[in-house]
């Protein structure tokens, strides 16, 4: 599934997995006004992150100040798998926002994704006759967004699309194919509409991993 071959969505093992992750959003959705480090922890869950967070401060303001670097999530979210979406340090994802994650979805550091965007890696066949419903297969291709990019509201990125550093994608937006490093592109299919100007030069900026260890 992960490799993109076919597979059937409706396995017992594979019902399983969306159960766990069904459970674990509801969890984060559901908390409502808790503590930065509940909500990380929530997140870890849905995750299946692992990581163990650092020993809590004396105080809120210095806890959450360990724990700035970790993604901030506003609920509500949803996700099929939970385990296939990675997101890089300080991003952001505002509210309503739905990861249909069969194969990975990496999110760059520093990106911010506005509410409503949805991020599709799952896809199925063409040939209805194949296609059969509940009983047909299946496949995927993975979602790979660069460091420091920003989605605007309502925006939907389709199954195999790469988008580059620095990238911004206007309100409303589907993103079909991929985007170089450093435009702004929008419409549905988007389009490049302008490249950006960066104040300092790109080599000189770290790039950095989707694959973090937040609490070092």
């Amino acid at each position: 599934m992960a490799n993109g071959e076919l597979y059937y969505a409706f396995s017992p093992d594979l019902i399983a997995d969306r159960q766990r992750c069904r459970k674990a959003y509801q969890r984060l959705n559901a908390a409502g006004d808790v503590s930065r480090r509940e909500l990380v922890e929530l997140w870890k869950d849905l995750n299946c992150d692992e990581t163990p967070l650092p020993p809590q401060a004396m105080s809120q303001e210095e806890d959450d100040m360990l724990l700035q670097d970790w993604p901030w999530i506003d609920s509500p979210i949803r996700m099929d798998y939970g385990h296939n979406v990675k997101l890089g340090r300080n991003v952001y994802v505002n509210v309503n926002s739905t990861w249909i994650d069969t194969c990975l979805i990496s999110i760059g550091s520093r990106t911010l994704i506005g509410p409503n965007c949805s991020f599709f890696s799952g896809t199925h066949p063409l040939d209805p006759t194949l296609r059969n419903g509940t009983q047909g297969p299946e496949s995927g291709k993975p979602i790979t967004i660069g460091d420091d990019c920003w989605f605007g509201g309502n925006c939907i990125v389709l199954p195999g699309v790469t988008i580059g550093r620095g990238v911004t994608v206007g309100a409303g937006s589907v993103v079909t194919k991929d985007v170089p490093d450093h435009v702004v592109v929008a419409g549905n299919p988007a389009r490049v509409i302008k490249k950006v100007e960066v104040s300092v030069p790109a080599e000189t900026i770290p790039a950095t991993s989707t694959n973090i260890n937040y609490a070092s």
